[in-house]
């Protein structure tokens, strides 16, 4: 009998290698994004000491309130603009997309055209 791994884990395993190919910099920090059912998450981070720079997500006030979803594509892409906003506002320009194990397309696509759209670069 074939077991099927779960999509979990399957994404765990694709995000571990990824992470291996690459990590964040001061002069090029990583774009790490998480998406959960209800809310998406991304953050800005410096590996070489562990800190997160910038962090913007749907769970937040001020992101939520403009939004009538917050799990799906549109909240994505205003997650995008306010994520580059924020790093802009603290001097981040170029930055690493960790798309976090999950396939480039639908949200993880949306917040990274939304986040090169308003500045920055990767």
């Amino acid at each position: 009998m074939i077991n099927k791994k779960s999509r979990a884990e399957v994404r765990e395993k694709k995000h571990k290698r990824i992470r291996n190919r690459f990590s964040g910099t001061p002069e090029r920090p990583r774009l790490a994004v998480f998406r959960s059912n209800k809310h998406m998450y991304a953050q800005i981070i410096d590996d070489t000491v562990g800190h997160t720079l910038v962090s913007a997500s749907t769970l937040q006030k001020e992101v939520g309130a403009e939004l009538e979803k917050t799990n799906n594509v549109e909240a994505a892409a205003h997650l995008g603009t306010v994520i580059a906003k924020r790093a802009l506002e603290k001097g981040i320009k170029t930055v690493v997309f960790d798309r976090g194990g999950y396939i480039y397309h639908g949200k993880v696509q949306a917040l990274a055209d939304a986040a090169r759209e308003a500045g920055l670069e990767f």
